[in-house]
């Protein structure tokens, strides 16, 4: 489902928006020292972040009839984002996206595509502990992953629970 001209100005517009809120939010981030990652790899295609992706919402909007409401139908008119499941522990919503094409592994929009596909996978190194899909080629690395590993160097420890470490402190950096 191609995006007419219509979708594909309403999306510009926001996408405007967006990017100056993530400007904005990452400039205050930084200037309070509060980047404890930064992203290593690079993607190889596999297409995790497209087939289904997730947006985690603020608490009033996912228990707020009527924005919760608003938020999703944004999601399937605009976005083509098809609600497939929720998580309300987290407040999350994963979607279907009707714009990538499994076959081709590509979006048949990408030129109009969300902000939030723009800045994939970024925006998941904001989190305390960033997951990235087993299949994607990006990863976080700890910003003071040197001293961790230099640290570590001098305990006495199997290759395999350095390897735990290495992976669950995000230390690995081999680009």
């Amino acid at each position: 489902m191609r995006d007419d001209w219509l979708r594909r100005s309403v999306k510009m517009l926001t996408r405007w928006q967006f990017t100056v809120d993530l400007a904005v939010t990452r400039l205050f981030r930084r200037s309070r020292g509060n980047i404890p990652y930064r992203l290593a790899g690079s993607c190889n295609r596999c297409g995790a972040c497209c087939e289904t992706p997730a947006i985690q919402v603020h608490r009033l909007l996912y228990h707020s009839d009527i924005f919760r409401r608003t938020f999703l139908r944004w999601q399937n008119v605009v976005n083509g984002f098809t609600l497939i499941e929720e998580d309300r522990g987290d407040h999350t919503f994963v979607f279907h996206c009707t714009h990538y094409d499994p076959e081709a592994k590509g979006c048949d929009s990408y030129s109009s595509r969300p902000g939030m596909c723009r800045d994939y996978p970024k925006f998941l190194l904001e989190a305390a502990n960033p997951v990235f899909p087993d299949t994607c080629g990006f990863r976080p690395v700890s910003r003071n992953a040197k001293r961790l590993r230099d640290a570590l160097a001098s305990l006495d420890l199997t290759p395999e629970q350095r390897e735990k470490l290495d992976k669950g402190l995000n230390i690995r950096d081999d680009d």
